[in-house]
Formats: structure tokens, C-alpha cells, sequence
């Protein structure tokens, strides 16, 4: 079963994964935003922590493109094909540091111990 889904989620695989990932990938060059942008911080502590780690340029540069993309948005523009074009949506700043911090409380969990951080809603 997990080989299936594996298939299914695969774009070097499954056309259907590769259709899906072409579109993404368009549609996130026309506001020149990365697929991590995406995770939002308020819905889960886990990416809220991972971001608190992070470089204070690296959480920069993301909401400037948030905001960027917000702004382009409310304008009913995309980014220019020359600014499309230097767009690398899938390269990823954050997924380290989260499955640092997941794999951290899996392990704070598997031993007893209280969450450093609380999960209320915002």
C-alpha cells in the first residue's frame, strides 16, 4: 500500500503527480512565492517554532515575498516574465528545520515530557 501511494505522489512517475507539479509551479512563479510560503505559522506551532529558528534574513525575505504576492493579488497583476523566469519555487528553506522540531517533540512525547510550547488557538 505505501508503494502505491508513493507512486501516486511521485511526478518522475506518475503523469498525473508531474501535471499537477507543472501547475503548481506556474501558479506560484506568477506571484513569485516558494512552496514553503505556504505553510502558515498561525495554524501550526510546529511551523510557527521552525520559523522562530530560522535566520532572521531567511524569515525576511519570506514575508517580503508574501507580501509581495499579497500586493500583486489586490492588483490583479503577476510578476513580470523576466522575474518569473528567476523563480525557483520548490527550493526549500524550511523543511529541515521543521522536521527538526517535529521529530524534537515526537521525542519530548516518547519520553513524558511537557511540550515546550502550548497548542491554543490564536
Amino acid at each position: 500500500m505505501a508503494s502505491f501511494m508513493q507512486f501516486l505522489v511521485d511526478p518522475k512517475k506518475n503523469w498525473f503527480a508531474r501535471q499537477h507539479m507543472k501547475t503548481l509551479t506556474k501558479r506560484l512563479r506568477n506571484y513569485g512565492l516558494r512552496y514553503d510560503d505556504l505553510y502558515d505559522p498561525y495554524y501550526d506551532v510546529d511551523v510557527k517554532e521552525a520559523l522562530d529558528r530560522l535566520p532572521r534574513e531567511i524569515v525576511d525575505a519570506r514575508n517580503q515575498r508574501l507580501k509581495r504576492a499579497m500586493d500583486l493579488s489586490m492588483k490583479h497583476q503577476y510578476l513580470p516574465d523576466n522575474l518569473q523566469a528567476m523563480q525557483t519555487p520548490f527550493r526549500s528553506y524550511l523543511q529541515e528545520m521543521l522536521a527538526l522540531v517535529k521529530k524534537e517533540r515526537a521525542e519530548r512525547e516518547a519520553l513524558g515530557a511537557l511540550p515546550l510550547f502550548q497548542r491554543t488557538i490564536p
